[in-house]
């Protein structure tokens, strides 16, 4: 199937009862060979790493657990470093740069704001002409979300939209796709100032569940903005959130505040952890 008619489809598709129903169904207790038939099918056909995860198969009672597993202890150690910016994810690169005058770089011929993004111009102003990534997740990855500095959750931003897919597709055709889909984005005050956590939503990925509330996506709610009286200390390698099946991230910086290193490229793989730039 080639772009355009792939693209056309996904505008008829009922993306968001779709992605209701898929995720419906990973979390529903059926019989332990149905699921575990699902989860083993599922890893053969992504090449999923379970030598990587906490548990065996049969330690999951629905896909929906297994899908969001943790890792070994250990096993993805946090580079140290007062000044280190760490992956808060494991991934591939799809984007990094700074933005131009709050715009950032989605493909070749396709920007969008910051301010669209954030769905707030006021908060998205301090983002502006600062280091950005965008990380995307497979059906592989590991599907937890983590801080990539130290510091502390000041807020959050619980922005309902679209369940547009994040593949490479549609990345190259849909204008402002990450501002089309449903955001969950979280607010850090870190050692290199501040730092937005953007968790974008997509086709099949029926919810974002935060790590630090009782805040969770594509459940009927209407769109949320909380700031925290009394902000809450996260540690590098922290956990955020998760993703009920795959995504993308994009991290935020202020000005002037982070350099990232010349290995971050567009396609560069990275894991939860390691170094992927530094406080200017």
């Amino acid at each position: 199937m080639n772009d355009q008619t792939f693209m056309k489809l996904m505008q008829v598709l009922p993306k968001s009862a779709l992605s209701s129903v898929v995720g419906m169904a990973t979390r529903l207790p059926v019989p332990a060979p149905v699921h575990q038939a699902a989860m083993r099918a599922f890893a053969k056909a992504y090449n999923v790493d379970m030598e990587e995860a906490e548990h065996s198969f049969d330690h999951y009672p629905t896909f929906a657990q297994f899908f969001t597993r943790g890792l070994k202890p250990g096993l993805r150690p946090v580079d140290a470093g007062e000044k280190v910016v760490v992956s808060p994810v494991d991934g591939r690169v799809s984007q990094v740069g700074y933005s131009d005058h709050g715009r950032c770089l989605q493909a070749k011929g396709i920007e969008y704001t910051v301010d669209e993004l954030l769905g707030d111009a006021e908060a998205a102003r301090p983002f502006h002409g600062g280091a950005w990534t965008t990380i995307y997740l497979s059906p592989r990855d590991y599907h937890r979300i983590h801080a990539p500095l130290g510091g502390t959750i000041t807020g959050y931003a619980y922005i309902p939209g679209e369940f547009w897919p994040v593949n490479p597709a549609s990345v190259k055709n849909k204008q402002s796709l990450f501002c089309v889909n449903e955001r969950l984005v979280t607010y850090l005050d870190t050692v290199a100032g501040k730092c937005a956590v953007v968790k974008v939503g997509a086709t099949c990925v029926s919810r974002i569940k935060a790590a630090y509330d009782e805040v969770t996506t594509h459940t009927g709610q209407p769109g949320k903005v909380h700031r925290y009286g009394a902000a809450m200390p996260v540690e590098k390698g922290g956990e955020l959130g998760r993703f009920e099946m795959g995504s993308t991230v994009i991290l935020l910086f202020e000005p002037k505040r982070v350099t990232w290193d010349e290995s971050l490229q567009e396609e560069a793989v990275v894991r939860l952890g390691k170094r992927i730039g530094v406080i200017a």
